[in-house]
């Protein structure tokens, strides 16, 4: 048996035996207590959080009427508009804006469509290329000079919701909405009831 082969082997064995008795156990440690923590409702999208508005999955469908969505056929300008529009309105109801946005993180894919061949080597580079490009023109024209925010941008084989690009990031809330009262709780009858 090789030398690497028996470090293998003793490494297995003991990540098995840690797994089937608890790694604490094998290691003499003490664990800690759980903390109690009350279970807390967990909300997902996107969310207001000590004055940030943190913003996920919004795509080109986002916010549209299900018979108003575009397809991965369609033009991808087509998606990058529908995407910052769609956006934008998001941050408006948060009392937020454009031009408060922190970070954003832009993804981008190509159609995959039985009628849009799929390009492979220096095609599909070329390809993200003029996307990557397309993107930019539109995308600035969303901010007020040296307004836009920094951004990573990512290529990525695909996007759920037939959208070809999806915006992740945080905008500063700069008009807070007030919240909406909570209704009044129905009285009760006699003995609690």
């Amino acid at each position: 048996m090789e030398l690497n082969s028996r470090r293998g082997f003793f490494a297995k064995a003991v990540s098995m035996t840690a797994v089937a008795l608890g790694a604490p156990k094998l290691l003499g440690l003490q664990t800690p207590a759980a903390p109690v923590m009350t279970p807390v409702p967990r909300r997902f999208g996107n969310r207001i959080h000590n004055g940030i508005y943190y913003f996920s999955g919004t795509g080109s469908n986002d916010g549209y009427p299900k018979e108003d969505h575009v397809l991965v056929t369609d033009p991808f300008e087509k998606h990058v508009t529908r995407s910052m529009d769609a956006l934008k309105k998001s941050l408006e109801r948060s009392g937020s804006n454009m031009d408060s946005i922190l970070n954003m993180q832009v993804f981008i894919c190509l159609p995959h469509a039985d009628s849009i061949p799929m390009p492979t080597g220096s095609a599909k580079f070329t390809a993200y290329k003029e996307h990557y490009e397309a993107l930019n023109k539109i995308y600035g024209t969303y901010f007020s000079p040296g307004k836009a925010p920094s951004r990573a941008f990512m290529a990525v084989e695909w996007i759920p919701g037939d959208s070809l690009v999806e915006l992740v990031g945080s905008a500063l809330v700069v008009n807070p909405q007030p919240e909406t009262p909570a209704a009044p709780a129905a009285p009760k009858g006699p003995a609690g009831v």
